[in-house]
This record gives C-alpha cells, structure tokens and sequence, in this order.
C-alpha cells in the first residue's frame, strides 16, 4: 500500500466549488482509496492506495468530483518521496517560513517556456524551478506578489495550485506517519 498526497486545485475559494472535507473524504472512500485525512478547507488530502499508477489516480478522483458535484477541478497527486524531495531541495530555508511556498505543476511545462521563466525575476519576489514545482520567496507576502497562480498558469501554459510552507511540510509528517 502506498501513500499518496492529493491537491485539489480551485475548491472553496470565494465560494466556488464548494466541496466540504467530510464530503470529499467520503468520495474518497467510495474510490476505494483508505487512510484519508484532509488538511484544511482547501483539498489537501492525504490517502493510501494499492494503485502504483498517479495519473490512475488523479483520473480517478477528478472523474468523482465530476460525477459528484457536477464540476471540474484539477487534481495532482503525489508520493510522499516527491514531497521528501520539494522539502529537502527547497533553496529558501534561510528564509522567514511564512514567506515561501510552493507552486505545483500539473504537468511540465514545455522545454523553453519553463527556461524563459527566468526572464520574469525581479527584485521583490524569488522563484526557483524545481522538478514540476517552482519555489517562491515572497517577503512582501503572497497576495501581493505578481507570482500568482495566474500568472504561471499564463507562462508556462499549465494548471498550478500553490501551497505554503506550513502545508507542504503538515502533509509531508502526515503522510511519513503511516
């Protein structure tokens, strides 16, 4: 049995796509998915599945949601390895923790569409590509930086979701307790 952390992208936010915990640990369940635990109001879930396959996976949960609420939401799903590697290659540990996040990518993005991101620093906030993340430093705080969601999703021409630090490292000892 594997662990795995899902993000749902887009729920629960200003009153879209409404899907509360409880409800959505129960489609979990009815995946035949175990172990589930939500993590806040914005579709952390951490579970356990026999299925080796993450795009199985994500299919499978998007396609729930669809047939459950009659909406579409963005899903990535991940190992706890994958988070053990974001946490451990993050290049802003110096950094104040409540001022970094990660950006997670759907998928990754094009060759020189995620090389010309580069081109985008400027000197408030940071960013550094990961695997199918990017790290941001943001010292003025998140909502006011120009390194939203949006603006990745319009860059590199992919779906993003962005969680702070406090959250990727909470589903990360979630997921390393089992």
């Amino acid at each position: 049995m594997q662990t795995y952390i899902s993000l749902l992208r887009g729920i629960n936010v200003s009153g879209q796509k409404k899907i509360r915990m409880a409800d959505l640990k129960s489609l979990y369940e009815s995946l035949s998915l175990e172990g589930i635990q939500t993590y806040v109001q914005s579709g952390n879930v951490v579970f356990n599945s026999t299925e080796q396959d993450t795009t199985k996976l994500r299919k499978a949960i998007e396609a729930g949601i669809e047939k459950a609420y009659g909406f579409s939401v963005p899903v990535l799903v991940h190992t706890t390895d994958d988070f053990r590697r974001i946490i451990e290659s993050h290049p802003f540990a110096g950094e104040e923790p409540v001022r970094v996040l990660v950006t997670f990518l759907y998928e990754h993005p094009e060759g020189s569409k995620w090389n010309d991101l580069n081109h985008y620093k400027d000197k408030v906030d940071e960013f550094a590509l990961g695997e199918q993340e990017i790290f941001l430093f943001c010292p003025g705080g998140y909502g006011k930086s120009k390194l939203s969601n949006s603006f990745f999703e319009n860059k590199l021409r992919v779906i993003a979701t962005t969680r702070n630090w406090k959250t990727v490292n909470a589903l990360y000892e979630m997921a390393s307790e089992r």
